[in-house]
């Protein structure tokens, strides 16, 4: 971009930068991961291997998988991609593959004159009236390379379809069939996703998606506001990672709302005020679903602790699995409160925040004094840390950098 850039180009190359509201499909925009990039291209470059990426809600496994279908695109492979539903079988999901994979049929005129016509159909049209794993090993061992992206995986509730699936990719690794599955689903293991999965280990490469590091968001940031030849301050960049958590969503958001902000002012550089009036514009612009799920939890007839609780719950220190337990909230909870608190006077409101009556918000796993809790949707913890700071609850100083 030139230096000389004006406002109207500067707002255009930002909406063109930063992509909040759905998945990334260019490298260009996509920032970091480079191990779980590579791991996967591995897989999609070797026969007889295939991949299974999975994770929380919301960091990033859709636009990997959508990066991955670009760059192999690129390659001549054929990509189809689909996304599963609670209806989903083993026979639809594979009528759903194959309607996206196109096939050329060459057909002779009559005469020796006549000329041969091109025509092109769906794989669906050479499937059987019932498909079994084999039918696709012996279908997909005919064509050339394909990459098949099976997104949401985890929305399959037949556990046959699971078994089948096992088998499906044993079958297709065994007669080394130049096809690549990459499966890719909300889950913490790969035992949640898929059925018999030890008698696939060999074939299946299994990639976990973390959160991303404070390092990787600030790329998203950094690149994003290259384009617009924008910069940043040090304490803005650090205070749209602390609230990101994590999750690229809020970071494509927040960098964007607030460089937007500064550009219609006339400014280049983004600076802390900037992301302070980004953060009233995200909770503005919030999905009703998490505004809905945020007012079940916290609302009571009486004065209470659940707003507080909950952001404190936001603010405890996590391990590699998002899990916190009730000894990391009474730091956060007596700093929001400006007095001491211990577990007897929130444990209540902990355990209300895992039922029905309030979500439930957080879920809960362990033994009785043991339990371990965190947020079933990882998105709302960020939308929590920003609703504490205009309730003034906490400053942005309060969430570590």
């Amino acid at each position: 971009m030139e230096v000389g850039m004006d406002n109207d180009a500067r707002l255009l190359a930002l909406s063109r930068a930063f992509s909040p509201s759905a998945p990334i499909d260019q490298r260009s925009l996509f920032s970091g991961r480079i191990s779980q990039l590579m791991d996967v291209m591995n897989a999609v470059a070797q026969k007889g291997q295939h991949a299974i990426l999975f994770g929380e809600r919301g960091v990033g496994k859709t636009s990997l998988a959508r990066v991955i279908s670009t760059i192999s695109q690129g390659s001549e492979t054929t990509v189809a991609s689909v996304n599963c539903d609670p209806t989903t079988t083993f026979d639809s999901l594979w009528r759903k593959i194959a309607r996206e994979i196109p096939i050329a049929t060459s057909k002779g005129g009559i005469g020796f004159t006549a000329g041969t016509s091109h025509q092109v159909s769906s794989l669906a049209n050479h499937l059987p009236e019932t498909v079994t794993p084999d039918d696709i090993r012996h279908l997909f061992s005919r064509l050339r390379k394909i990459l098949i992206v099976i997104d949401e995986f985890d929305r399959i509730t037949d556990g046959e379809t699971s078994t089948l699936m096992a088998d499906t990719v044993k079958t297709l690794s065994d007669h080394a069939v130049d096809t690549t599955l990459l499966l890719v689903g909300v889950a913490d293991s790969v035992e949640v996703l898929i059925s018999e999965h030890q008698s696939v280990e060999r074939a299946l490469i299994q990639i976990r998606m973390p959160r991303m590091s404070r390092v990787e968001l600030n790329d998203i940031v950094e690149g994003g506001l290259k384009k617009a030849n924008m910069t940043i301050s040090v304490e803005a960049r650090q205070k749209i990672a602390a609230l990101s958590q994590g999750l690229p969503h809020y970071t494509h958001l927040l960098a964007q709302n607030a460089a937007q902000r500064a550009a219609i002012t006339g400014r280049s550089e983004v600076n802390a005020a900037d992301v302070r009036a980004a953060i009233d514009n995200a909770l503005a612009k919030a999905q009703q679903s998490t505004i809905g799920i945020y007012h079940k939890a916290t609302n009571s007839p009486r004065e209470n602790l659940y707003p507080q609780v909950l952001l404190a719950c936001a603010m405890a220190e996590q391990d590699n699995l998002g899990y916190f337990a009730a000894v990391d909230i009474r730091a956060p909870l007596s700093k929001i409160m400006g007095k001491a608190y211990d577990i007897p006077a929130f444990s209540q409101h902990l355990n209300a925040f895992c039922d029905p009556g309030r979500g439930p918000v957080l879920q809960r796993t362990g033994s009785a004094r043991r339990y371990r809790f965190r947020f079933i949707n990882p998105l709302l913890q960020p939308y929590v840390l920003m609703n504490g700071i205009k309730r003034q609850l906490i400053k942005e100083t309060d969430i570590p950098v």
